[in-house]
Protein backbone atom coordinates (compact mmCIF):
# COMPACT_ATOMS: atom_id res chain seq x y z
CA UNK A 1 0.00 0.00 0.00
CA UNK A 2 1.57 3.29 -1.03
CA UNK A 3 0.42 6.65 0.88
CA UNK A 4 -1.75 7.69 -2.03
CA UNK A 5 -2.47 4.78 -3.50
CA UNK A 6 -4.16 0.62 -3.27
CA UNK A 7 -2.08 -1.23 -4.88
CA UNK A 8 -4.36 -4.94 -5.23
CA UNK A 9 -4.30 -8.06 -6.86
CA UNK A 10 -7.04 -7.32 -9.96
CA UNK A 11 -10.04 -9.92 -9.82
CA UNK A 12 -12.10 -10.33 -12.81
CA UNK A 13 -14.51 -7.58 -11.49
CA UNK A 14 -11.03 -5.52 -12.43
CA UNK A 15 -11.13 -6.35 -16.05
CA UNK A 16 -12.39 -3.40 -17.84
CA UNK A 17 -10.36 -0.61 -16.01
CA UNK A 18 -7.28 -2.32 -16.94
CA UNK A 19 -8.42 -3.17 -20.20
CA UNK A 20 -9.00 0.54 -20.86
CA UNK A 21 -5.75 1.30 -19.01
CA UNK A 22 -3.79 -0.95 -21.55
CA UNK A 23 -5.65 0.50 -24.41
CA UNK A 24 -4.32 3.81 -23.05
CA UNK A 25 -0.95 2.71 -22.78
CA UNK A 26 -0.72 1.03 -26.36
CA UNK A 27 -2.39 4.01 -27.77
CA UNK A 28 0.44 6.27 -25.98
CA UNK A 29 2.96 3.35 -27.28
CA UNK A 30 1.82 3.86 -31.13
CA UNK A 31 1.51 7.83 -31.17
CA UNK A 32 5.01 8.19 -29.70
CA UNK A 33 6.64 6.19 -32.59
CA UNK A 34 4.53 7.31 -35.27
CA UNK A 35 3.57 3.56 -35.91
CA UNK A 36 0.00 1.48 -36.10
CA UNK A 37 1.71 -1.43 -33.67
CA UNK A 38 -1.23 -2.67 -32.15
CA UNK A 39 -4.39 -3.83 -33.17
CA UNK A 40 -6.37 -2.94 -29.77
CA UNK A 41 -10.34 -4.22 -28.88
CA UNK A 42 -11.58 -2.85 -25.42
CA UNK A 43 -13.96 -5.61 -24.97
CA UNK A 44 -12.02 -8.81 -26.89
CA UNK A 45 -9.11 -7.55 -24.12
CA UNK A 46 -11.16 -7.17 -21.29
CA UNK A 47 -12.87 -10.99 -22.02
CA UNK A 48 -9.05 -12.36 -22.39
CA UNK A 49 -8.29 -10.94 -19.13
CA UNK A 50 -11.15 -12.10 -17.10
CA UNK A 51 -10.32 -15.47 -18.22
CA UNK A 52 -6.75 -15.35 -17.40
CA UNK A 53 -7.69 -13.63 -13.82
CA UNK A 54 -9.96 -16.54 -13.72
CA UNK A 55 -7.97 -19.22 -14.48
CA UNK A 56 -5.09 -18.09 -12.38
CA UNK A 57 -2.08 -17.78 -15.38
CA UNK A 58 -2.00 -13.83 -15.75
CA UNK A 59 -1.52 -12.11 -12.67
CA UNK A 60 -2.43 -7.92 -12.25
CA UNK A 61 -1.57 -5.55 -9.36
CA UNK A 62 -3.96 -2.49 -9.86
CA UNK A 63 -3.85 0.78 -8.18
CA UNK A 64 -6.40 2.85 -7.60
CA UNK A 65 -6.39 6.55 -5.48
CA UNK A 66 -8.63 7.33 -2.94
CA UNK A 67 -11.45 7.69 -4.95
CA UNK A 68 -11.04 4.57 -6.26
CA UNK A 69 -9.74 5.42 -9.29
CA UNK A 70 -8.02 3.36 -11.67
CA UNK A 71 -4.52 4.83 -11.83
CA UNK A 72 -1.73 1.87 -13.32
CA UNK A 73 -1.16 -1.45 -13.75
CA UNK A 74 1.47 -4.10 -13.41
CA UNK A 75 1.02 -7.35 -15.48
CA UNK A 76 3.23 -10.76 -14.46
CA UNK A 77 3.26 -13.38 -16.12
CA UNK A 78 5.47 -16.76 -14.66
CA UNK A 79 8.06 -18.39 -16.96
CA UNK A 80 10.59 -20.92 -17.06
CA UNK A 81 14.05 -20.91 -18.46
CA UNK A 82 17.09 -22.71 -18.03
CA UNK A 83 19.46 -19.48 -18.66
CA UNK A 84 17.72 -17.64 -15.62
CA UNK A 85 18.76 -20.47 -13.27
CA UNK A 86 14.61 -21.56 -13.08
CA UNK A 87 11.32 -19.61 -12.56
CA UNK A 88 11.28 -16.12 -13.16
CA UNK A 89 8.59 -13.58 -14.02
CA UNK A 90 7.95 -11.19 -16.76
CA UNK A 91 6.13 -7.57 -16.98
CA UNK A 92 4.25 -7.44 -20.10
CA UNK A 93 2.60 -4.75 -18.98
CA UNK A 94 3.39 -1.41 -16.52
CA UNK A 95 1.21 1.72 -16.80
CA UNK A 96 1.10 4.49 -14.86
CA UNK A 97 -1.71 6.94 -16.20
CA UNK A 98 0.18 10.50 -16.69
CA UNK A 99 -2.19 12.41 -14.02
CA UNK A 100 -0.42 10.15 -11.79
CA UNK A 101 3.09 10.28 -12.81
CA UNK A 102 6.01 11.37 -10.33
CA UNK A 103 4.15 10.20 -7.33
CA UNK A 104 5.98 7.19 -6.83
CA UNK A 105 3.40 4.96 -7.97
CA UNK A 106 6.21 3.19 -10.53
CA UNK A 107 8.17 2.32 -7.79
CA UNK A 108 5.44 0.72 -6.07
CA UNK A 109 4.04 -1.31 -8.62
CA UNK A 110 7.55 -3.20 -9.31
CA UNK A 111 8.15 -2.98 -5.61
CA UNK A 112 4.75 -4.56 -5.24
CA UNK A 113 5.95 -7.15 -8.39
CA UNK A 114 9.22 -8.10 -6.65
CA UNK A 115 6.99 -9.20 -3.34
CA UNK A 116 4.81 -11.10 -5.24
CA UNK A 117 7.92 -12.72 -7.48
CA UNK A 118 9.34 -13.36 -3.91
CA UNK A 119 6.20 -15.38 -2.64
CA UNK A 120 6.45 -17.09 -5.84
CA UNK A 121 10.05 -18.37 -5.85
CA UNK A 122 11.00 -16.34 -8.89
CA UNK A 123 14.70 -15.75 -9.69
CA UNK A 124 14.24 -12.67 -10.90
CA UNK A 125 11.71 -9.93 -12.83
CA UNK A 126 12.73 -9.07 -16.86
CA UNK A 127 10.89 -6.25 -18.87
CA UNK A 128 10.92 -5.07 -22.19
CA UNK A 129 10.87 -1.64 -22.54
CA UNK A 130 8.50 0.35 -25.57
CA UNK A 131 10.88 1.17 -28.71
CA UNK A 132 13.71 3.70 -27.59
CA UNK A 133 14.67 6.62 -28.24
CA UNK A 134 11.27 7.32 -27.68
CA UNK A 135 10.72 5.86 -24.14
CA UNK A 136 14.17 6.48 -23.34
CA UNK A 137 12.38 7.70 -19.95
CA UNK A 138 10.90 4.39 -19.22
CA UNK A 139 14.27 3.11 -19.66
CA UNK A 140 15.99 5.11 -17.07
CA UNK A 141 12.93 4.56 -14.57
CA UNK A 142 13.65 1.09 -15.11
CA UNK A 143 17.39 1.12 -14.40
CA UNK A 144 16.79 3.54 -11.20
CA UNK A 145 14.34 0.23 -9.84
CA UNK A 146 17.50 -1.86 -10.43
CA UNK A 147 16.64 -3.54 -13.62
CA UNK A 148 20.07 -4.08 -16.16
CA UNK A 149 20.49 -4.03 -19.74
CA UNK A 150 21.14 -7.47 -20.74
CA UNK A 151 21.32 -6.55 -24.32
CA UNK A 152 19.22 -7.37 -27.51
CA UNK A 153 15.87 -7.05 -28.95
CA UNK A 154 12.57 -8.20 -28.29
CA UNK A 155 11.53 -9.68 -31.29
CA UNK A 156 8.41 -11.42 -32.52
CA UNK A 157 6.51 -13.56 -35.21
CA UNK A 158 2.53 -14.19 -35.81
CA UNK A 159 1.66 -17.93 -35.70
CA UNK A 160 -1.98 -17.01 -36.88
CA UNK A 161 -3.06 -16.25 -40.59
Amino acid sequence: MHANFNIHPATPVDAADVSTLTGELLTEIMAAIGEQAFQFDVAATTTRLNQWLTEGCYTVLLARDAARAAAGFIALHESRALYAGGVYGTIPECYVRPAFRSQGLGRALIDAACAHGREHGWQRLEVTTPPLPAFDRTLAFYEREGFAITGGRKLKRGLTG
